[in-house]
C-alpha cells in the first residue's frame, strides 16, 4: 500500500524565515532515504533537508527563494509500504488521502495554498542575550522598536505569507508598522503597497524616530572611468544589516589597553612542536578565550544580556565563547560552548576543526547561537587598535591586534617586551567606564600570569 506523509522541516535552532536556495527535486520524481530534498541558507549556514524514506514526490510545497522555520512542510511524500490485506491498504490510503485534501482546503481558507505553514521561533544567540540571526526587513520576528527611554522591546510578529515577506523585503518595508487588511489581520500585498504609498506621500513615518538616515545618493560612477559592479555575498549582506542596527541602537564605547605576552609567547613557542605532532596549533587565540572567561567569571555583569524591557540584566552562568573568522564569503561568527570546562588543547583542537568548517561553509545554525562574548583578532595581519561593533544582545566584545615588542621602563633599565594590544568595545547602557578599565586590566594580567599558562 502507499501511505503520504508531509516532510517537515527539520530543527535548524532558533532561526526563522530561513530563504530555500536550492529546489533539487520536483513533483512526480522518485527519492532515496536521506536524498536531499531541498538546500536552506541562515544566517552564514546552510543545510539541506533530505527525504526520511524512499518513494515518490506527490507535491513540493516550497519554492525557490520561498523563506521556511522548524516543521514547515516542505513536500508530500508517497512511501510504499506493505499492509496486512488489501482492505486495511485500501482504508488507510483514502484516510491519508481525506487528510491531504483537508490540508488542502484549510491552506485554501487561509488563503496561503501554496506557501508554507507560519512557525514562529524565537532565537536566543549571539553575544550576550536573544541572538537570533537579525530579521530582514518584513520577516516574521520583527526588528527591535526603540521606545522613549532608548531601549529596545520586541514588537508584534507580523502576520504575512512568504510571498508578501519577499515582497515587503524586496521594498524596503519592515512588516511590524504595516496593519494587515486581511482576515485576522493578515498582511497582504496591498498593505504593503498602500503604506508605501503612505510613506512616499508624507503620511507615515519613514523610519524609527531618531534615527532617520538620508539616503545614499545615486551616482554614475562609470561616467568617471571604468568600473565593474558585483553583487555581495549573502553573509555581507546580512552582516551589514546587523551592524546597522547593533552600531545605531547600542551606545559603544571602546577601551584600550597592553598586555605584556613575554611570557606567554615564550610558553608557546615552547609547546608549539609538540602541539603540531598532535595536529592541531597552539595560537594565541586560545589563550585569549581562557583570559576572556576567567575576566567573564570575575566580573559576570560582562556575562549578561540587557532584558527586554529594558530594566533587568540577564545573567549567564555558562561561558561561550564567540570567534570571529574570515571566511571567502565574509566574516561569520561560530560559539564555542562551555570554554571555562576546556583547556587551551581542547579549545586549540576545536578552534581547528571549527574554522575549517565556517570557511567551507558548514556551519550549523545552532553553532552560531548562544555566545555570551565574542573575540575578533586581528593580531595576525596588523594594527595597533580598533573597535569592534558589539555583537548584540551580547555586551562586550574583545577585539585583538598585532603584539609587537617595545622597550619597556622595569625601574632601572629599559627591557624589550612583548605588548599585545587588547580592545574592549562594551555596552554603555550596562556597563560604565571604571568597569570596563578593571575588566580589560584582569585579563591583561591574566596573559601575563605564566602560572595560568597551563595546557
Amino acid at each position: 500500500m502507499a501511505e503520504r506523509i508531509e516532510i517537515k522541516v527539520p530543527d535548524i535552532g532558533d532561526f526563522s524565515d530561513v530563504p530555500v536556495i536550492e529546489v533539487l527535486v520536483s513533483a512526480g520524481d522518485r527519492v532515496e532515504a536521506d536524498q536531499s530534498l531541498i538546500t536552506l541558507e541562515s544566517d552564514k549556514a546552510t543545510m539541506e533537508v533530505p527525504s526520511p524514506a524512499a518513494g515518490r514526490i506527490v507535491e513540493m510545497r516550497v519554492a525557490l527563494e520561498d523563506t521556511v522555520s522548524k516543521n514547515d512542510v516542505v513536500a508530500v511524500l508517497e512511501v510504499e509500504r506493505a499492509a496486512e490485506d488489501d482492505g486495511e491498504a485500501e482504508t488507510q490510503r483514502a484516510a491519508e488521502s481525506s487528510k491531504v485534501d483537508q490540508d488542502e482546503e484549510a491552506r485554501a481558507e487561509s488563503g496561503d495554498s501554496t506557501e508554507a505553514s507560519e512557525q514562529q521561533i524565537t532565537d536566543s544567540a549571539g553575544d550576550d542575550a536573544p541572538a537570533p540571526p537579525p530579521p530582514d526587513v518584513g520577516s516574521r520576528q520583527s526588528p527591535p522598536v526603540t521606545t522613549g527611554a532608548g531601549t529596545t522591546m520586541p514588537d508584534q510578529v507580523p502576520y504575512a505569507s512568504p510571498a508578501v515577506r519577499r515582497f515587503a523585503r524586496e521594498l524596503g518595508v519592515d512588516l511590524s508598522r504595516v496593519k494587515g487588511s486581511g482576515r485576522k489581520q493578515r498582511i497582504v500585498r496591498d498593505d504593503v503597497t498602500a503604506f508605501v504609498k503612505a510613506v512616499m506621500s508624507g503620511g507615515a513615518p519613514s523610519a524609527t524616530p531618531g534615527f532617520e538616515v538620508a539616503p545614499l545618493p545615486k551616482v554614475d560612477f562609470s561616467k568617471f572611468g571604468e568600473v565593474e559592479r558585483q553583487a555581495l555575498s549573502r553573509i555581507n549582506r546580512i552582516s551589514s544589516r546587523v551592524l546597522h542596527r547593533n552600531w545605531v541602537t547600542i551606545p559603544h564605547v571602546t577601551h584600550n589597553d597592553l598586555a605584556d605576552v613575554t611570557e606567554l609567547e615564550a610558553f608557546r613557542k615552547a609547546n608549539k612542536a609538540a602541539a603540531a605532532k598532535q595536529g592541531f596549533k597552539l595560537t594565541p587565540l586560545v589563550f585569549l578565550i581562557k583570559a576572556s572567561v576567567a575576566a567573564l567569571q570575575e566580573f559576570p555583569r560582562f556575562n549578561a544580556s540587557l532584558d527586554a524591557d529594558g530594566e533587568h540584566i540577564v545573567l549567564k552562568k555558562y561561558f561561550h565563547i564567540g570567534i570571529a573568522v574570515d571566511t571567502p564569503e565574509g566574516l561569520v561568527v561560530p560559539v564555542l560552548r562551555d570554554c571555562d570546562q576546556k583547556s587551551p588543547t581542547d579549545l586549540a583542537r576545536e578552534l581547528v576543526e571549527v574554522s575549517e568548517r565556517a570557511r567551507a561553509g558548514k556551519l550549523a545554525p545552532k553553532e552560531l547561537q548562544g555566545g555570551c562574548f565574542s573575540i575578533s583578532s586581528l593580531g595576525g595581519i596588523g594594527g595597533t587598535s580598533f573597535s569592534p561593533i558589539i555583537n548584540a544582545p551580547e555586551l562586550a566584545i574583545l577585539g585583538v591586534s598585532r603584539s609587537r615588542m617595545e622597550a619597556v621602563w622595569d625601574g632601572k633599565s629599559f627591557q624589550p617586551r612583548l605588548l599585545m594590544p587588547l580592545s574592549v568595545s562594551y555596552d554603555h547602557r550596562v556597563i560604565d567606564g571604571a568597569a570596563a578599565a578593571r575588566f580589560t586590566r584582569y585579563l591583561a594580567e591574566y596573559l601575563e600570569d605564566p602560572d595560568t599558562l597551563v595546557l
